[in-house]
């Protein structure tokens, strides 16, 4: 882990106190649900949802539930709202946890 609480090479995912500060670039309207590769300090996240009344940001924090099997209070938007760069914190998780059950779920 590096000074600032990331991992090397992996710098979407920042360790804190209370969990895990994930950075995300949202593409809304996609044809399918999907956390793709990182792209520099952000994790690509396709969703279906379009970018109206928050419903892609609602999109968003079920499926990393989903794949975080965790409850959805777990997941919550701290920053970008309004924006397709956003920062999510994952109460409970460490970055090597998120990691794992993110990226590792999307390689198969």
């Amino acid at each position: 882990m590096t000074r600032d609480g990331s991992l090397p090479g992996r710098g979407f995912l920042r360790a804190q106190p209370d969990g895990t500060l994930l950075s995300v670039k949202l593409q809304p309207r996609a044809a399918a649900n999907k956390i793709d590769e990182p792209l520099g300090d952000e994790l690509r996240i396709r969703v279906t949802a379009p970018p109206v009344d928050a419903a892609a940001n609602e999109a968003l924090v079920r499926l990393l539930a989903d794949k975080l099997d965790c409850a959805r209070g777990r997941v919550e938007l701290v920053r970008g709202c309004k924006s397709r760069h956003k920062v999510v914190i994952l109460h409970g998780f460490t970055p090597e946890e998120v990691l794992q059950k993110l990226l590792v779920s999307t390689a198969g």
